[in-house]
């Protein structure tokens, strides 16, 4: 509990930008699944490194919980203040700081979404290609080790962070990795904080790789009678190793949500939304090889959206298939649980997680990012029905399972917060408990982001 003194003493570091309104309480309470509300105690909003660092100390010495919040679009609990204390927003740091544009890099702070980086960008000829769907703040995009549609073509988080500035528990400022694009120079440190969850430190700069932005873009849809040939149709694309920007799976629940929800007319069968990048030569290539293989598996011909605003459509749709999802049921919340595995075992780990979910009372759409072997189960609940959620949590369980057995992992974004903590022993064995270690020895009074991620 924080006492009034203590209260006034951190809120003097922030000139008054400290907050006990409830309204702003109970928005940081939030999630975007699932879990019930969860207020902080406080809400702080800094402005630079000094502020971070000068509230990282108090909270240190009178040891209150720490939790880091940027967009709150986490879908694992990650940002909830569990064991109370404070919710670090980092909503107006959001500046960048420098575009190295001869290097394709920038140096940008946390709290900058990637939509608004782009904008940025936009004169430079370059872009930042990491989308999850969600207008994603970078630094919650970094602790989570965040991906999305474009991981298959230019990779996650994890690699186009090349640079961290992280204020540690004990207010102590260190920066890990340098805008060389090698280094052999020991531990690998920035790795260490994508992906931590904000248990380890909290980010106050970045250093991001950009990309050039492609001449020529082309969007397509095209449709399957059944998941399995569709899914063996993108196995196929990435074992001969056609260059894909993105490529998507929708099942035909999700195909149901998305018509309805965005005014939409597709059949309700499963479905690929793909996109292709690079010079217009290249991208005509692509797409008439690609066209050859879905021809082989049975896909419908391709509805084509190469027109800016058309691909701004097709995609805005993709990206709102969750709420779409959740409109299926009025009033009803979604154990979202997501697993990646092998390519080569894609296919029967979408049929099963299928028929899982076809022989469960709950409905389920299933839709994904299958270029990497990553896939999600929206299953949605009443958030009052306990059954219902034990179920979801069932299944939930036996995708992990089933991810594991066939040489994949639990989570392939969403990352683990509290929703798959007793999962991790489970595909990590020992490895979980070396986690522990570390963390223990980075913050050994366990203020960041309590109850999540480690034992």
């Amino acid at each position: 509990m924080i006492s009034d003194i203590v209260y006034a003493e951190l809120s003097s570091v922030l000139e008054g930008r400290l907050t006990r309104s409830k309204s702003e309480l109970d928005q940081h309470g939030l999630s975007e699944t699932w879990f019930p509300l969860t207020p902080p105690e406080a809400v702080a909003y800094p402005e630079s490194t000094e502020e971070v660092v000068a509230l990282m100390k108090l909270c240190h010495a009178h040891e209150i919980p720490v939790t880091g919040f940027g967009a709150g679009t986490s879908l694992e609990g990650q940002t909830l203040a569990v064991q109370g204390g404070i919710v670090v927003d980092f909503s107006r740091m959001n500046r960048v700081l420098r575009i190295n544009d001869a290097d394709m890099d920038a140096v940008v702070q946390p709290g900058i979404t990637r939509e608004a980086l782009n904008v940025e960008l936009r004169a430079t000829g370059l872009m930042f290609p990491v989308d999850p769907g969600a207008n994603a703040s970078l630094g919650g995009m970094a602790m989570t080790r965040a991906s999305g549609t474009t991981a298959v073509k230019y990779g996650t988080m994890k690699e186009n962070v090349i640079g961290l500035e992280v204020v540690l528990a004990d207010g102590t400022v260190i920066h890990t990795g340098s805008r060389a694009r090698k280094s052999a120079a020991g531990y690998d440190l920035t790795s260490l904080f994508v992906g931590s969850e904000g248990t380890l430190g909290l980010i106050t700069e970045m250093t991001v790789q950009l990309h050039g932005q492609p001449e020529a873009i082309s969007a397509a849809v095209c449709s399957f009678d059944e998941i399995g040939p569709a899914v063996e149709a993108v196995i196929a694309t990435i074992q001969v190793g056609l260059p894909m920007a993105r490529i998507e799976f929708l099942d035909a629940a999700s195909v149901d949500a998305v018509n309805r929800y965005s005014g939409a007319n597709f059949p309700l069968k499963p479905h690929l939304f793909v996109e292709f990048h690079g010079s217009e030569g290249a991208v005509a290539e692509q797409v008439e090889m690609f066209g050859e293989i879905i021809h082989d598996f049975g896909g419908s011909d391709f509805e084509w959206a190469s027109k800016a605003e058309d691909r701004n459509a097709l995609w805005t749709m993709r990206h709102h298939a969750y709420w779409a999802c959740l409109a299926l049921k009025t009033g009803s919340k979604a154990v979202v649980t997501d697993i990646c595995v092998p390519i080569s075992k894609l296919a029967d780990a979408v049929e099963q997680t299928r028929a899982d979910i076809a022989a469960s009372p709950l409905d389920g759409p299933i839709l994904g990012h299958v270029g990497d072997g990553n896939f999600h189960a929206i299953l949605l609940v009443d958030p009052d029905n306990e059954t219902e959620i034990k179920e979801a949590k069932r299944l939930a369980h036996l995708m992990a399972e089933r991810a594991l057995a066939l040489g994949g992992t639990i989570t392939g974004e969403h990352g683990i917060g509290m929703g798959k903590k007793g999962l991790m022993a489970e595909e990590h064995g020992d490895g979980w408990a070396v986690m522990g270690q570390i963390k223990a020895a980075m913050d050994p009074k366990n203020i960041l982001n309590p109850g999540k991620l480690v034992p």
